[in-house]
């Protein structure tokens, strides 16, 4: 297949490459130092799911979109930040020959409306990435910790739509446990509740996931961001796999936080290299909602004005 990796940061270099480790041809719009480091060193990943080492031949490194647009692709992934996909999407109709799948892999919800609202229900997928993935220097990624496997689907409810399972089988083979499910919106509303009860609080911190769990502290105030989290979601009238916000907290105090231990959120490093955070998209999506729908989100709102604060004042 032929693949285009839109904002190739950890996540993106590590499938990315774990897909043109596999003899995929993929492409990569990608930061300018991280194309130096991979021409000088080639693309490694490394860490619980094995080695992999890739040609910086074998791998198409462009700065933009520019280079790109004569090319066809299969599917082209987006993993900025949620912040930037109104961007990416606009940049992507300028290469669209209503050919490709677009993918969205990232945190947060509201991504693949988005792009649904650009190409369609049947040009448009959302992934469910619960792994975590850091890059040690250029051209080296370390995937560290993982809690669940991928999962890849529609934004039509109960529908596993053919291209989520192409690429769910190409990424599996790859290396990387996937699968296609009918259910990617409950997943993606899974992993809010997961992301804003570790994210903010471990960031604002400086602390990883573990330690969030072994406090009681700690704990009573992710539980409450867990019961704002579940009560927003049924307010919009949506669901999630688990019944109770009770039922959630048992699910993840003994199995994600425990699979996650040492891991340290993406929103704690961007803080410590003094970049913009996606909390707008965690917690801060949260309160939004929970305005909207008339749902008090106190927790939510102070822990999304915490690590504004931080932010402003660099980390």
């Amino acid at each position: 297949m032929k693949i285009l990796v839109y904002g190739a940061g950890a996540v993106g270099q590590a499938i990315g490459g774990m897909l043109a480790a596999d003899g995929h041809s993929v492409d990569f719009i990608i930061r300018e130092r991280y194309i130096q480091g991979i021409k000088a060193f080639g693309l490694s990943i490394t860490g619980i799911f094995g080695d992999y080492t890739i040609d910086s031949a074998k791998l198409g490194l462009f700065p933009s979109l520019e280079p790109v647009r004569g090319k066809s692709y299969d599917y082209i992934l987006i993993t900025t930040k949620s912040y930037d996909t109104g961007e990416a999407v606009k940049e992507l109709v300028k290469i669209d020959k209503g050919g490709f799948v677009v993918v969205s892999m990232q945190n947060g919800c509201g991504n693949i409306e988005t792009i649904t609202e650009q190409f369609g229900d049947e040009r448009s997928l959302a992934a469910r990435v619960i792994t975590g993935f850091v890059i040690e220097r250029p051209g080296l990624v370390r995937i560290t910790v993982t809690a669940d496997s991928i999962h890849i689907g529609g934004n039509i409810e109960g529908e596993i739509p053919k291209s989520a399972v192409k690429l769910a089988e190409a990424i599996n083979k790859a290396g990387l446990p996937c699968s296609a499910t009918p259910f990617i919106n409950r997943d993606l509303l899974a992993k809010l509740l997961y992301n804003s009860a570790l994210n903010p609080l471990g960031a604002a911190l400086g602390v990883h996931y573990g330690v969030l769990g072994d406090d009681p502290h700690s704990r009573s105030i992710m539980n409450a961001v867990i019961e704002e989290v579940f009560a927003v979601i049924t307010a919009m009238g949506k669901r999630t796999h688990w019944n109770s916000a009770e039922e959630y907290e048992e699910f993840f105090y003994h199995k994600q936080i425990p699979a996650t231990y040492n891991h340290r959120s993406s929103m704690l490093q961007d803080l410590e290299m003094g970049k913009r955070t996606e909390v707008d998209d965690l917690t801060g999506y949260v309160s939004s909602k929970g305005a909207q729908y008339g749902i008090p989100t106190p927790v939510c709102d102070t822990m999304s004005e915490i690590i504004r604060f931080l932010e402003w004042n660099g980390g």
